[in-house]
């Protein structure tokens, strides 16, 4: 049977036109490095999330490569024909640890540069659990673990959601914003504002998300035209939506159009006094350096508006917001080496950028950006690709990160070894995505006695603060 909220969601979907995402996969650079300090105005306390999601599966054991002699070897040897070259990788400043040492995939070196400057850290082997595990549990059976490992869609949920062992679809996002959303008390536009579309992560009870696009506001098409048959038309959908009907459904439908009119309407004349920034956007050396307005890739364009968006937060009444963006591309069973650096490549210009911008307008450290992903990929290759994995390797960015520090334990990168789930190199996660996502939610703002209303299997796990966050 449709829900009704399916039916609600469908049915309003089916009265708007959506703006599709930007194509393009070069590399692109956000802001000019020579941008002047400004600021904004914006309240002291203000304090947003902003949730990049890489779908696919982005394979971390890639992202972070052991360069000591010994550990480069093993690695080489063990992941074969998707094994990086050692020269390119880029270095990480590490505090004295177990005597390995660690770098970026070539494509990262502004992240590795964020890092060594201390404004961003890495959250090591990371995934989804139900409790803490250990490989012999996980081989004779002596623990729960999440249901449908390793799948796509299931996996996806059950990061947004932080509750593998239930079917409930609310996020832990949206539980955020429901516990956080009296601090936006007058406020029109929802918390949780997505430049992805419908996802679970920014659902919650009483706050849903609410999508725009690269552009703007998602309104009805046309619907402040000028033309004198578009003016009659829309006259009458006013008429239609300003009415009362006695069935749920028919005046919960009207309801929501009549907000989404409301919010667009609200949304649009406040971005048109926000700045595009589009003088502090520049683009590569292979497209239109220098242009009043570049084609910005996928990450830039959500990110751009991201950054508009928390730029308008005080006209806009928000005290907290919850951002979700998103990349495909990332299941990289084949032609891996080609395939994953351009897309690391677009994450390194469009968060790097990102994060300068919000510093020049004096808002870094209000805004924490964190990545999340399905799952990491086996290390082990398969004849140009990987497969899927388990524990993965998180970046976590803004003011407010205790930078340049590895959060967690690298796990032992053994095939067989002591964190394998088998023999391919699928890692058993270290850290819950419950521990991973306290750590962000207390800084938001949740009390330690309120976070299991944020993430009710927290109680399981032993670091529900992580410590990465100030």
């Amino acid at each position: 049977m449709t829900t009704r909220r399916e039916f609600i969601g469908q049915s309003t979907c089916a009265g708007f036109s959506l703006a599709g995402l930007l194509s393009t996969m070069g590399t692109l650079r956000l802001f000019n490095a020579s941008l002047s300090a400004q600021t904004i105005p914006f309240d002291s306390d203000f304090k947003a999330l902003v949730c990049l999601f890489l779908f696919g599966g982005n394979d971390g054991n890639n992202v972070i490569i052991p360069t000591d002699a010994a550990g480069y070897a093993a690695y080489a040897a063990s992941r074969g024909v998707v094994a990086l070259p050692s020269t390119g990788l880029q270095p990480l400043t590490l505090p004295a640890g177990d005597g390995r040492s660690f770098g970026l995939h070539s494509s990262l070196p502004r992240m590795a540069g964020l890092f060594n400057a201390g404004q961003a850290a890495i959250v090591a082997n990371v995934g989804t659990l139900v409790g803490p595990l250990t490989k012999t549990l996980y081989q004779k059976g002596g623990a729960a673990v999440p249901p449908y490992l390793f799948s796509h869609s299931d996996q996806q949920v059950q990061w947004q959601t932080s509750v593998p062992d239930s079917p409930l679809k609310v996020g832990w996002g949206g539980r955020l914003a429901d516990m956080s959303q009296a601090l936006n008390a007058g406020s029109q536009i929802s918390m949780n504002i997505s430049l992805a579309g419908q996802n679970y992560f920014q659902v919650g009870n009483q706050v849903i998300e609410y999508p725009v696009s690269t552009s703007g506001s998602i309104g009805l098409t046309s619907y402040t035209s000028t033309s004198t048959p578009t003016k009659q038309l829309y006259s009458s959908v006013r008429d239609v939506v300003g009415q009362s009907y006695g069935h749920v459904f028919e005046q919960e439908y009207v309801n929501v159009i009549g907000r989404a009119i409301s919010n667009d309407t609200l949304l649009k004349s406040v971005l048109a006094t926000v700045p595009l920034y589009n003088e502090k956007f520049v683009a590569s050396t292979t497209s239109g350096v220098g242009t009043a307005n570049p084609t910005l890739n996928p990450i830039a364009s959500q990110l751009r508006m991201i950054m508009r968006l928390i730029s308008a937060q005080q006209t806009l009444g928000m005290k907290r917001q919850i951002y979700f963006a998103s990349i495909g591309g990332f299941d990289t069973h084949t032609d891996q080496l080609n395939s994953q650096g351009p897309l690391l490549s677009m994450l390194d210009n469009s968060l790097v950028d990102f994060h300068q911008g919000l510093a020049a307008l004096g808002m870094a450290g209000n805004v924490t950006t964190f990545t999340a992903s399905d799952f990491s990929r086996t290390y082990g290759s398969n004849a140009g690709g990987t497969d899927h994995a388990w524990g993965n390797h998180h970046f976590v960015l803004g003011g407010a990160v205790k930078g340049g520090q590895i959060y967690g334990s690298m796990p032992d990168l053994t095939l067989g070894g002591a964190n394998d789930t088998g023999s391919r190199g699928s890692w058993i996660p270290g850290i819950s995505t419950d521990e991973y996502s306290a750590t962000l939610a207390k800084w938001f703002g949740v009390s330690p006695a309120n976070m299991s209303m944020v993430l009710p299997n927290i109680g399981r796990f032993s670091n529900p603060d992580l410590g990465f966050m100030s």
